[in-house]
């Protein structure tokens, strides 16, 4: 282990064979704070795991927010355990698979001094201002799917990302010096990570605006809000961007730009005052064509614009939509519209389908029976791996709002809380981007079953538990527990005795101000009781 950012020595003592973990114990015993930044989630865990094992700090403080860690979900998961765990010694790990409160509460209570060392992965390297004296860099490498010999392997990190890490330690507002350490296991590995890292050079930064998804979002926009309004404003435009500068060939950057003009109005979401034009023009050159006609946002594609769609990712939405009206379709199953969904780019990270898992997916596409509202291709076509990873995220919403808690997709299919809801997030933007879409092409009879589905999704619920669900203060524990007791609608609740609406709530309060939404008014007794009454003073919140 050595080499800090300037090469000096640092006098640590070895009291586990974990350089990491002696690092730690060495950052508390000065008074000061870590970051340790190792490659994968996993890791981040184990070493917050350890790392607590041997500071062994308690005091109530921590134990509060163990507790409030623990309860950031309704049912605690194993990693809400774990978490728990590591915070009564007075570390934590940090990475996407927590619930944002969680983040929020480690991060809150790292500034405060409560936890000592956050264990994470590089998502918290950038923008995040912590009272970190050392930044430990455990891992310099990370596994990607690809590597240049197009196989999965090792790879350095860029420099930038290893400078973002460095950067976390010692910052202005909370200390005057910081240090940066990189831990390696052997002489070579230090003498290679040293002339990398510490004497080389950070990356070209390169303009977004290359990747085409970017490309053709941004130039929906620019004409949906006027900013240009024929082909040579769109080439003026670009000309005096990052991506110009950086691309140098405009000749070419010109050619990219009418590509991605003539699919926007193939795509019917720009249309050109050119009526000469001839429509069945397959060249992507022939936007040129355009020369000083002005172009302008359809209704539909200026409503793309405004939900800041991919415009590929409308165009696909809308052929799937069209589709479903054309095999009259009147009531697409749920499974159907959240695999649609889950073939978008917006929704990637998709959930891999591993190879123990294949003929279980097989299987789940055999029970669709060709009924898929996105085509399948070919098991020996390049895009079959991803179709089959949009079916495994279509089950995993499916088995959602079928009930299933953020434990039991955890165990099923790896993904954790704050990845669940992440996803569900983009669900919920999608499916009302896909209801926007079905209104403008009046698509009425889709409207209602895929606002029914994002209902579903936002509540992780069964459609029996829909009118329920509307109730302020009921979610899905609450609803299921009501149903459960035969009080299935809004009538059921307005004829529910309301101490027995409290007995299943738990709620005295709750009871109290649900019958006050189904237009019942409850009497409240706030010293004493007489029949028919209440004191909810003697029931707690649930």
């Amino acid at each position: 282990m050595e080499a800090s950012a300037v090469k000096s020595k640092l006098e640590i003592s070895e009291k586990t064979s974990n350089p990491v973990v002696n690092l730690a114990i060495d950052t508390v015993k000065i008074g000061k704070q870590a970051l340790v930044f190792v490659s994968t989630r996993q890791s981040a865990e184990k070493s917050a795991e350890e790392i607590a094992h041997h500071l062994k700090l308690s005091d109530a403080k921590l134990s509060t927010l163990a507790d409030e860690a623990l309860h950031a979900l309704p049912r605690p998961t194993k990693q809400c355990e774990r978490l728990s765990r590591c915070i009564r010694g007075g570390a934590a790990f940090h990475h996407s698979g927590l619930t944002g409160k969680q983040r929020q509460l480690i991060e809150d209570n790292f500034r405060n001094g409560a936890i000592k060392i956050i264990c994470c992965t590089p998502t918290l390297a950038a923008g995040v201002d912590l009272p970190a004296f050392r930044a430990v860099i455990r891992d310099l490498k990370r596994f990607s799917e690809r590597s240049g010999y197009g196989y999965g392997g090792s790879n350095w990190i860029p420099v930038l990302e290893y400078l973002q890490m460095c950067g976390r330690a010692g910052r202005p507002r909370f200390d005057t010096e910081g240090q940066a350490i990189i831990v390696a296991g052997t002489e070579s590995e230090e003498s290679e990570a040293t002339e990398r890292y510490i004497h080389g050079e950070p990356e070209d930064i390169f303009s977004k605006l290359a990747v085409e998804p970017v490309l053709r979002t941004y130039l929906l926009s620019l004409i949906s809000t006027g900013i240009v309004g024929n082909r040579p404003e769109v080439l003026s435009f670009f000309s005096k961007t990052f991506w110009s500068y950086q691309y140098k060939d405009f000749k070419q950057l010109e050619k990219i730009l009418d590509k991605m003009l003539f699919l926007l109005e193939e795509w019917e979401f720009i249309s050109s005052s050119d009526t000469n034009s001839d429509s069945s023009k397959s060249d992507f050159a022939s936007a040129a064509d355009m020369k000083n006609e002005a172009v302008k946002p359809t209704l539909i594609g200026t409503r793309v614009a405004q939900l800041y769609l991919d415009p590929l990712t409308a165009h696909e939405i809308i052929l799937d939509l069209r589709k479903a009206a054309a095999k009259k379709i009147a009531e697409p199953a749920p499974f159907q519209l959240l695999q649609m969904i889950s073939s978008t780019l917006e929704m990637r990270p998709l959930l891999r389908v591993k190879v123990r898992e294949l003929e279980d997916f097989q299987a789940v596409l055999a029970e669709q029976g060709g009924m898929l509202l996105v085509e399948e291709p070919s098991m020996f076509e390049e895009g079959y791996d991803e179709f089959l990873a949009s079916v495994k995220t279509a089950k995993f919403f499916d088995e959602w709002i079928e009930e299933k808690d953020e434990e039991y997709l955890l165990e099923k299919y790896g993904i954790r809380p704050g990845e669940v809801h992440a996803k569900l997030g983009n669900a919920d933007w999608l499916l009302y981007s896909a209801s926007e879409i079905a209104k403008l092409m009046q698509l009425q009879q889709l409207l209602r079953h895929i606002a029914k589905l994002r209902f579903r999704v936002q509540h992780g619920i069964k459609e029996e538990l829909l009118p329920l669900i509307q109730l302020k203060g009921i979610g899905r524990v609450r609803a299921r527990k009501l149903f459960g007791n035969r009080i299935k609608n809004l009538a059921d609740v307005k004829a529910a005795d309301l101490s027995t609406l409290t007995q299943i709530l738990g709620s005295g309060k709750l009871a109290a101000d649900i019958k006050g939404q189904v237009g019942e008014k409850v009497e409240i007794v706030k010293e004493g009781k007489r029949k028919g009454q209440i004191n909810l003073n003697d029931y707690g919140e649930a």
